[in-house]
C-alpha cells in the first residue's frame, strides 16, 4: 500500500470484514478471516458456515513489519480464525471487547491484546500519527438470544496527529442488528466520514438473523448519516441471506446513493473528511454527499 494523501486514509478491502487501513504512519488490520473458499468457520455451539470467496490477500501477504494493531469486533470463526491466528504475530496488539481480549490472551498467547467496554478509548501512536478506538455499542442478536453469541462491539476511529486535532473518523459497526442503542451513537458522533456496515442479514438455522440486512442497513444511515458508506460481509459465507443488491436498493430508495462506494475484494478506498475514491475495475469518485 502506497502512502495515502494527508489526513486521508487508505482502506484495502481483504473480504468479508477484514480491512488494511493505512494512515500516515499507522496501519491498522480489521477482523482477520484469511480462510480460503470451501474451508469452513466455526460459529459456535457447533454450527458453522462454508467460505464461498478467496480473500484477496493471505495472511502471509499483509505488511507485517508495519502492523500497529487489529481491531477486533468479536470472537466468531468469520472475523478471527485459525489461519489468522497461526499468521499473526503474538505481540501484535489488539483492540476487542473484553470478553475476546481474554480468550486471546489466555487461550491463543496474545499478550498485548486490550478489552475496551462500551464508550471505552484506547489510543495508539506512530511517529506523528495518532488513532483513538472508541468501543461503540453493537447486538449481535435479539432479545436473550445474544446471551449465545460472543459479545460485539461497534468500533469509532478517530485519526489524527499528536496535537490531538481529528481528520478522520471511521466508524465500524460490527457485527450488530439496528436497534435503538445505536441511536446514541449519532448524538456522539453526529459527523463521520466513513461508516464500514456488516451487512449479510447473517441467518442461523431456525430463522434468526443476527447481522443487519438491507431494510436494517439502510435504516441505520437514516440515523447516522455519514458521508460515505462501505458494505462489507454480504457474500463471503453460506449464512449470509440479504444479498448486496437489496441493500444498494434500499439505501437508494431512501435517498442514501449518493453516499455509497462500491469496493469489491481486492480494490481500495481512500477517504478523506471531504472526498473518497475507490480504485478497481469498479472505481468511482464521490465528493460531499449531502447530510
Amino acid at each position: 500500500m502506497h502512502a495515502p494523501p494527508e489526513g486521508s486514509a487508505e482502506i484495502l478491502f481483504i473480504g468479508n470484514a477484514t480491512l488494511l487501513i493505512r494512515y500516515g504512519d499507522l496501519t491498522l488490520l480489521t477482523d482477520p478471516n484469511f480462510l480460503h473458499r470451501g474451508q469452513l468457520a466455526h460459529l459456535g455451539y457447533g454450527l458453522v458456515s462454508r467460505r464461498l470467496s478467496e480473500p484477496a490477500l493471505d495472511v502471509a501477504g499483509l505488511p507485517h513489519e508495519d502492523l500497529d494493531a487489529v481491531v477486533l469486533s468479536h470472537l466468531h470463526g468469520d472475523h478471527f480464525d485459525r489461519v489468522a491466528r497461526r499468521g499473526l504475530d503474538r505481540g501484535l496488539p489488539f483492540v476487542t471487547t473484553p470478553h475476546a481480549s481474554r480468550v486471546l490472551q489466555g487461550l491463543h498467547g496474545f499478550h498485548r491484546a486490550v478489552g475496551l467496554r462500551t464508550w471505552q478509548s484506547h489510543t495508539l501512536v506512530r511517529g506523528d500519527s495518532l488513532l483513538r478506538v472508541t468501543s461503540l455499542p453493537g447486538r449481535h442478536a435479539p432479545g436473550p438470544a445474544r446471551l449465545l453469541l460472543p459479545p460485539v462491539m461497534g468500533s469509532l476511529l478517530e485519526f489524527g496527529d499528536r496535537s490531538g486535532t481529528v481528520r478522520l473518523i471511521l466508524y465500524l459497526t460490527g457485527d450488530t442488528l439496528m436497534y435503538d442503542g445505536l441511536r446514541e451513537i449519532a448524538r456522539r458522533f453526529p459527523d463521520i466520514h466513513l461508516a464500514v456496515l456488516h451487512l449479510g442479514g447473517t441467518t442461523l438455522p431456525g430463522g434468526m438473523v443476527v447481522t443487519m440486512d438491507a431494510g436494517q442497513g439502510a435504516a441505520l444511515l437514516d440515523v447516522i448519516r455519514p458521508r460515505h458508506v462501505l458494505p462489507v460481509h454480504y457474500d463471503d459465507y453460506t449464512v449470509f441471506r440479504s444479498p448486496l443488491t437489496d441493500f444498494l436498493t434500499e439505501a437508494g430508495r431512501r435517498g442514501h446513493g449518493a453516499r455509497i462506494l462500491r469496493c469489491g475484494r481486492g480494490e481500495r478506498v481512500t477517504v478523506g473528511a471531504d472526498t473518497a475514491e475507490t480504485s478497481g475495475t469498479s472505481g468511482s469518485t464521490v465528493s460531499g454527499p449531502p447530510r
